[in-house]
């Protein structure tokens, strides 16, 4: 079974202002601050050579931009990006897990109906199909 999984839950109008400020501190943070810096680098070094104008944040910010565009193309160790999507269970790790949670909860009445559901779930899934039949009639023959 996996177990280091990752799962972000994004709940009501607190959890969206929550993310959208993670987010805004993240931009601030590595993209204006160090555009800030070298900002304040370029003005300091153009005050003491003469016909070189000064800059803005927003120029600082691409000038960074192109310091760390540089950076990586010309480095000596490539960077290796994988982007995929996360695969689901197999029935053989479901049904493990679901083995888990019945020694687990002998005693929780909710879950042992999870279970019982769970179950009757798999039945019908490995069972041929009844093209005549509802699932309603399924279910209620398992």
């Amino acid at each position: 079974m996996k177990k280091n999984l990752n799962v972000i839950q994004i709940r009501g109008i607190k959890g969206l202002f929550i993310a959208g400020m993670v987010v805004c501190c993240l931009f601030a943070g590595f993209i204006v601050f160090p555009g800030w810096v070298w900002m304040q680098l370029w003005n300091m070094v153009s005050s003491y050579i003469t016909n070189i104008p000064q800059i803005g944040l927003i120029q600082g910010t691409l000038l960074w931009g192109i310091i760390i565009a540089a950076y990586f193309t010309f480095r000596k160790e490539k960077i290796v990006v994988c982007v995929r999507s996360p695969k689901g269970l197999s029935e053989d790790e479901l049904k493990a897990v679901f083995a888990d949670i019945k020694k687990q909860s002998i005693d929780d009445p909710v879950l042992q109906a999870m279970m019982k559901a769970r179950e009757a779930e798999l039945k019908i899934n490995t069972n041929e199909p009844d093209s005549d039949k509802t699932e309603s009639e399924k279910i209620s023959k398992d």
